[in-house]
């Protein structure tokens, strides 16, 4: 039976990954801040699916905490096959709006837990010759648009990089971009989501399993949803220039975890 880890598995797209492949019959190591969830997750996702879920309590804005992960991965005796890099989070404000310790701390989490990350699972992978790492990162890496925009598109520069490295080893990897998803992301930032169409809104549950599908394909980049394929295909054709405009009438997005 094969093994995955998700960050910031207790909410959002992170619970939605831990309930699709607990159902498909994966052991899981569901990594957050918050004890009591894990642990409540845990029970959960054992007695319904029978299978195994380990939990670990890590907070990746710290060193601490990502080399607590970090160390989990590279357990040979337990190897990871799916690795999920899922959380994250959204500042408030524009750019100077927000403190440089709030910017600084995202970027820990989007960036360098990513990469440190991602590092230690793919070494172990490729040496066994199989695996797969899911960075969750979002529509907003296409958007000239503040500092969570450009954290994300780090993530897809990063994961395209990496999965033509790693090509022919067994190992892949893929960037997830999804739009609005119906989550806690919004409300834990203190962001009002009032403006935004309801069409635009994206079921996590549905948005895991496009993604899921995408990963077996060997996609390197997943827009999970044929609406947000569409705006980004619009996003390519527009300059630079006017995208940021729109992007500052419409209200900095922030993404989907």
């Amino acid at each position: 039976m094969t093994t995955a880890l998700i960050t910031g598995s207790t909410a959002g797209i992170g619970a939605a990954f831990a309930r699709r492949l607990a159902a498909q019959g994966h052991n899981l190591v569901l990594v957050a801040r918050d004890t009591k969830r894990l642990a409540e997750q845990a029970t959960e996702l054992h007695d319904r699916h029978g299978i195994e879920a380990e939990v670990l309590a890590a907070d990746l804005s710290t060193d601490e905490g990502i080399a607590a992960v970090e160390a989990r991965l590279g357990d040979r005796t337990h190897p990871v096959d799916l690795l999920v890099n899922n959380a994250g989070f959204g500042n408030k404000g524009r750019y100077l709006e927000v403190s440089l310790a709030d910017e600084l701390a995202m970027l820990k989490v989007h960036i360098e837990a990513v990469l440190r990350l991602t590092s230690a699972a793919t070494e172990s992978m490729r040496s066994r010759g199989r695996g797969g790492v899911v960075n969750v990162a979002s529509v907003a890496a296409f958007v000239p648009r503040g500092t969570y925009g450009a954290s994300k598109a780090w993530v897809v520069q990063f994961t395209q990089g990496a999965a033509r490295d790693l090509a022919g080893s067994g190992v892949r990897m893929m960037a997830l971009c999804p739009g609005f998803v119906r989550t806690e992301f919004h409300q834990r930032a203190g962001m009002g989501t009032d403006n935004i169409p309801g069409w635009l809104w994206l079921d996590a549950d549905k948005l895991v399993a496009a993604a899921l599908a995408d990963l077996a394909r060997g996609k390197t980049v997943s827009i999970p949803d044929p609406r947000y394929k569409a705006l980004m295909g619009v996003v390519k054709l527009t300059p630079r220039g006017l995208l940021g405009g729109v992007s500052s009438r419409t209200g900095r997005k922030y993404g989907p975890q």
